[in-house]
């Protein structure tokens, strides 16, 4: 049997569970997973091995009605993964089913209709009735011509493996991309931070959670096989500082603890990780953390 490899783009609205997908489809946790919206902010590639074929994911941020730099930025690079894969698949909610803003993304995919296969994939199947997940099917394949329909629970692997199945049958043929042993092209540094900053989205609420982000400033190895990681929290504002700090420090322990356990077990190894809160308060305005998270700046200009 000959190598097949390509590109599979996941979009879709907020929260529509393509960063689960992708972690279970991969078998490792390479995306950030929270009940916040527009927490991917970054195209981050996972690589899925099904046989002889190579899937490297293209996980983008989910799309959505854009108001600040930053929001347009992330719409932008997510029409962009899809505008580049040989695959695209379109994740619903079985339970909100056709969508305001499922409807703005369909009508954005008739305008770049014919450049890639779409299959949809309609997720959290087990929140409703059987008879709900096939009108809803019928109402979605009526509305766009979509190559396959998979349903699906990411969380639970339901129908997961079929539709990783199909995918690995569908890229073209051709070497495979990536090392066998590489399962995201993101280095090390920037998956260490997005473990962080999951952490400190779980555990914020409201806005602050998008006003912050989290560079690895230092990574050290030792010579005992650990690793010393050294992370800055930046924010906007100084008041930002003491919510993240929390009392006596709590917050920011509990963080650190969190994130240094996810690490550990995705790294195989030790961590030393120590966390640091920076006021910047242009942050969200500067080019240069807009290309540290593979978003281009001038996609954000109004």
């Amino acid at each position: 049997m000959s190598k097949r490899a390509g590109f599979v783009a996941l979009i879709g609205e907020p929260n529509a569970g393509k960063s689960t997908l992708l972690n279970r489809m991969v078998g490792a946790k390479v995306s950030i997973v929270t009940h916040k919206v527009q927490t991917t902010r970054t195209r981050i590639r996972g690589v899925a091995l099904e046989g002889e074929a190579q899937i490297v994911f293209v996980d983008t941020p989910g799309l959505f009605r854009p108001r600040r730099r930053l929001d347009r930025a992330m719409v932008a690079a997510a029409w962009g993964g899809a505008a580049d894969a040989d695959i695209v698949v379109l994740m619903i909610e079985a339970h909100r089913g056709l969508t305001p803003g499922v409807e703005a993304i369909l009508d954005s995919m008739e305008d770049r209709a014919g450049r890639s296969p779409v299959a949809l994939a309609i997720n959290k199947i087990d929140r409703v009735e059987s008879k709900v997940l096939l009108a809803l099917t019928e109402k979605m394949n009526a509305r766009y011509p979509f190559t396959q329909t998979f349903m699906i629970s990411a969380e639970k692997g339901f129908g997961v493996d079929d539709l990783r199945g199909w995918l690995g049958g569908e890229l073209p043929e051709g070497p495979w991309l990536y090392p066998e042993d590489q399962i995201a092209d993101m280095p090390l540094r920037m998956i260490a931070a997005e473990m962080t900053r999951e952490k400190l989205t779980l555990r914020l609420h409201q806005e602050l959670p998008y006003q912050l982000t989290v560079e690895t400033e230092g990574w050290e190895e030792k010579p005992d096989g650990s690793v010393k990681i050294d992370q800055i929290i930046y924010v906007v504002r100084d008041g930002h500082k003491g919510i993240i700090l929390g009392k006596k420090g709590e917050t920011i322990k509990t963080v650190s603890t969190l994130a240094r356990e996810e690490i550990t077990t995705f790294l195989e190894r030790k961590v030393h990780l120590f966390l640091m809160v920076k006021v910047r308060t242009g942050w969200l305005d500067e080019k240069e953390r807009y290309n540290e998270m593979g978003l281009d700046y001038s996609d954000g200009a109004s």
